[in-house]
């Protein structure tokens, strides 16, 4: 969770001061002359080395790796951002900027297109994932950074950029002209009717925009006939903590605790309610989540939970309850410093202990979750309805599917297929049937019309595909992940072709954890409806 505050440039000196000292913040304050004798230490040790090193050095990076060790050694959220780093963060918090819609980097030399957003001006140019900008203005951009390209790209509202770009199966550059305009970073990848009755949303981030793209989505649904929902957090690594409040007020009654967070400093300790009727405090809630699934999703589906609003599918979420306050510092570096922890309405501290090299505690995603670990019973605690739940380790779900890729368990050999991209390195192979965006014909390129499956011939190709590029190839696990790489290829080569809320349609439609999630809503309304019986019954005592 983050906040945000703006400091004067005195406080980096404040920070840098305390890298021998081992503070910082208000105590500083106190202590003038310390404070004032360890800046000195350091600053001389920085003189030392920037005279008499045997080679030039950098001495900006000297002080950033200095401040990012001294903040390895508090906790595994707190950390430093450059510049660079901080214009990035705030720009994702509030969600828009000026430009082409895409995300890059830099893949062998090559400016590639990693990612781009549905309706942006890229997006209407055809320019798919995996497409290499080639040149930009004229200039060949082979061995650029990323931060070249992204000056060259970026520009006024309205303004154009010409790009050449390099395409799987066309022999020549693709020459385009591209206009800027401004982009608005989603947080919810997709919103429809899973049936006339249930509506599913996929709310990927937290930003300073959520609560207001949740608010429409929720709306539209209600007008297409929605009275129960599927609020889908998986993989949601959260964000600022006023908008997590938000979220979780719209399914909860006026005056329920949403979260509260204590810290050493007074203005840490906080209770937060809910400050209005939530609009949809009736409607039949279940919330998926995976291991993947940290902070503000926390807060919400923490809230859900402790106050029985809802059913919980899926793993165990990661069990991060710390806040983070941002701190703009000098030459516009960033500092995000954990000054709180947050706790459940029912007094849960969720957060996860680490270990002294954060080792175990960052690589949590990667491991199996054991569904009968032994639980904390001094963190133990009762939801509204009398249920027993348990902080100490995440959220843990009130109904256990593991499916830590989007709902699915694969094997050793499909994750690997996951993570180095097979999937949408082979759906670039495909077009979609009338696409006529960019022109030109293309070799090796098969099109492909809306509602395509994923048949045998598709299977070996994809084989294939796995051989060329030296993937040894397991074929018993093949054979077990046969469901799980069918949904992939189905989902990636959706995305490609046919836009991100119609592979997510098609994908949760499929998906252990979503399958049984949409079995839970009669026993989220009992649930519900338990909670609400008990606190009337202890109202009239």
């Amino acid at each position: 969770m983050r906040r945000y505050r703006v400091f004067s440039a005195a406080v980096f000196a404040i920070v840098v001061s305390a890298l021998v000292g081992g503070f910082f913040g208000r105590s500083a304050l106190a202590t003038q002359d310390r404070v004032a004798e360890h800046y000195r230490v350091f600053s001389e040790a920085l003189d030392v080395i920037e005279r008499e090193y045997v080679h030039d050095v950098d001495s900006e990076r000297l002080v950033y790796s200095a401040i990012r060790g001294m903040l390895e050694t508090l906790d595994p959220h707190s950390s430093f951002m450059t510049p660079r780093d901080y214009a990035q963060m705030r720009e994702r918090q509030q969600g828009t900027y000026y430009g082409l819609g895409i995300t890059i980097s830099v893949i062998d030399g090559d400016i590639t297109v990693v990612k781009l957003f549905e309706g942006s001006p890229a997006y209407r140019k055809g320019i798919r994932r995996g497409d290499i900008i080639a040149r930009i203005e004229g200039e060949d951009a082979k061995g650029w950074t990323s931060e070249q390209a992204v000056r060259k790209l970026r520009g006024p509202k309205g303004s154009l950029v010409n790009i050449s770009i390099r395409r799987y199966g066309y022999d020549q550059l693709i020459d385009l002209a591209v206009p800027r305009d401004e982009i608005h970073i989603p947080t919810i990848y997709a919103a429809f009717m899973a049936d006339p009755t249930t509506g599913y949303v996929r709310l990927q981030d937290f930003a300073e925009n959520t609560d207001r793209d949740l608010t429409r989505t929720l709306r539209d649904l209600k007008e297409q006939g929605m009275r129960r929902l599927l609020l889908d957090l998986r993989s949601n690594p959260g964000g600022p903590l006023d908008q997590a409040i938000k979220v979780a007020n719209k399914f909860l009654p006026k005056g329920d605790m949403i979260v509260y967070t204590r810290g050493r400093v007074s203005n840490s300790d906080q209770d937060y309610h809910a400050t209005e009727e939530g609009e949809y405090k009736d409607l039949a809630l279940v919330v998926l989540v995976n291991r993947n699934s940290a902070s503000a999703s926390e807060i919400v589906s923490g809230a859900i939970q402790d106050h029985d609003r809802g059913i919980i599918v899926g793993e165990t979420t990661f069990g991060k309850a710390l806040v983070q306050s941002v701190y703009r510092i000098s030459q516009n570096a960033g500092l995000a410093l954990t000054t709180a922890r947050y706790y459940t309405p029912s007094g849960r501290l969720i957060q996860r202990p680490w270990d002294g090299t954060f080792d175990e505690y960052l690589t949590y995603t990667l491991r199996d979750q054991d569904a009968n670990r032994p639980r904390n019973t001094a963190q133990m605690r009762y939801t509204d309805a009398g249920r027993k739940v348990f902080g100490g380790g995440g959220i843990e779900p009130d109904r256990r599917v593991d499916g830590p890729i989007d709902g699915y368990n694969p094997t050793r050999f499909g994750r690997q297929l996951w993570q180095r991209q097979a999937f949408a390195s082979f759906a670039r192979r495909f077009s979609a049937q009338g696409d006529e965006r960019i022109k030109g014909e293309a070799k090796g390129r098969q099109q492909l019309a809306r509602g395509f499956e994923v048949d045998e011939a598709m299977l070996r190709d994809f084989k294939e595909q796995l051989e060329v590029d030296k993937v040894k190839i397991d074929e018993e696990a093949f054979a077990k992940d046969r469901d799980f790489i069918r949904a992939m290829l189905k989902f990636e080569i959706d995305v490609e072709l046919f836009g991100v809320s119609e592979a997510y349609k098609n994908l949760t439609m499929k998906d252990p954890q979503t399958r049984l999630g949409l079995t839970m809503f009669t026993e989220a309304e009992n649930l519900t409806q338990m909670a609400r019986n008990r606190a009337n019954k202890a109202a009239r005592r």
